[in-house]
């Protein structure tokens, strides 16, 4: 696979595993249940023909996007702990948008467990899933928590 279509199937991986993330949080939808939903029905298959034509959900990275689901579940109580300690006095994980606890959440775990990538890059495409969702001002919110994290994660 060339660079470019990698990166673009793995930035397509961080989002599906975003919205996974949401989905699980929101419903309590069992891994192999959620794994096979994506699999099965979002990751590069068609959107709503009849709306959109012939419209497609990016290819993701398969692997990856499994990995990012599988690991945050696993080391859930891990990732929140650190992200936890790097919110502002007063803050919790519970006054988190729902869906910005998943791209924190998705984001520590790729810090914490894949040194294969940069930290720089996880923290700028987690600043663009950010996007998707939230406003620039959400988006530094994302940056500023990603940078203390990464400092901590991939420290020694």
């Amino acid at each position: 696979m060339n660079h470019p279509a990698r990166s673009q199937a793995r930035s397509a991986a961080r989002l599906a595993a975003v919205q996974a993330l949401y989905q699980q949080h929101m419903e309590g939808t069992a891994l192999a249940r959620l794994l096979d939903e994506f699999h099965r029905h979002r990751l590069g298959r068609g959107i709503d023909e009849d709306a959109f034509g012939e419209a497609r959900y990016a290819e993701a990275e398969v692997p990856f996007f499994d990995d990012l689901v599988r690991g945050v579940d696993a080391r859930r109580d891990e990732i929140d702990a650190l992200v936890a300690g790097k919110l502002a006095s007063g803050w919790s994980l519970a006054r988190l948008d729902k869906a910005m606890l998943q791209v924190l959440r998705a984001a520590t775990y790729e810090l914490l467990a894949r040194a294969d990538v940069p930290a720089a890059v996880v923290i700028n495409e987690y600043v663009e899933v950010a996007k998707a969702f939230f406003d620039d001002g959400q988006a530094r919110f994302v940056n500023g928590i990603l940078d203390a994290v990464a400092k901590e994660a991939r420290a020694g």
